[in-house]
């Protein structure tokens, strides 16, 4: 059995829509960002990133984490790719060169799009948006991401997909990067088809199922 560490509301959620789309049965244990918590020692903390039982787990204390009977993995995007290539079907790489085509674009969604998309999302969730410094933060990331937007926007230009011309792990590796992007319309606009392609894996079922339960923990 499958076991997800990690609250809905983290990176976690990546590898929930994953095991989803997968059809994979799986135990949920929500551990919370020891940021969110006045004091995660306290005795009365909900279990989080710094407690003892899931340090026991993941020594880095980072979620998500999964145990996939024994095995322990952590880093959200290559356990997508692990488990779309343990289990295989239409959202796995047929070929040893889209295996590498998902791997080179989870990766670059990882370092030169995730990097820059995240300050937009740190800035409007501790309000620094509402700073000059934060807006300021907000604008140079967002100019960052142009560039990104406008090459992804070319590729998509084709199929409409990130590898081949169906859905596969790689774009929701993909998406779940660009979502953090959303606040920004301005760059979605600019590239019709990342905006469209956005559309498209987010009318997924198991997207819809995933956000739905994200919707139900506290901020």
């Amino acid at each position: 059995m499958l076991t997800i560490y990690g609250v809905y509301r983290s990176r976690a959620s990546r590898n929930y829509w994953l095991a989803g789309e997968l059809g994979l049965p799986f135990v949920s244990v929500p551990i919370v960002q020891a940021r969110r918590i006045d004091d995660p020692q306290a005795a009365d903390a909900p279990i989080n990133t710094q407690s003892p039982e899931f340090l026991a787990v993941n020594p880095t204390g980072l979620i998500p984490c999964i145990d996939d009977g024994g095995f322990v993995m952590t880093e959200s995007l290559a356990i997508n790719l692990y488990l779309a290539r343990k289990h295989g079907g239409p959202l796995a790489g047929q070929t040893v060169t889209e295996e590498a085509e998902m791997l080179q674009w989870t990766m670059w969604a990882a370092t030169e799009v995730e990097p820059h998309a995240v300050k937009i999302i740190l800035a409007l969730d501790t309000r620094a948006s509402e700073t000059e410094q934060g807006r300021l933060t907000i604008r140079a990331a967002a100019k960052a991401l142009k560039k990104c937007f406008k090459r992804f926007d070319q590729h998509l230009a084709a199929t409409g997909h990130v590898v081949g011309n169906r859905f596969t792990v790689a774009d929701l590796n993909v998406a779940e990067v660009f979502r953090y992007a959303m606040s920004q319309p301005e760059l979605f606009d600019a590239a019709p088809n990342v905006k469209a392609w956005l559309d498209a894996c987010q009318s997924r079922p198991a997207f819809k199922a995933m956000m739905a339960t994200r919707l139900t923990e506290l901020e």
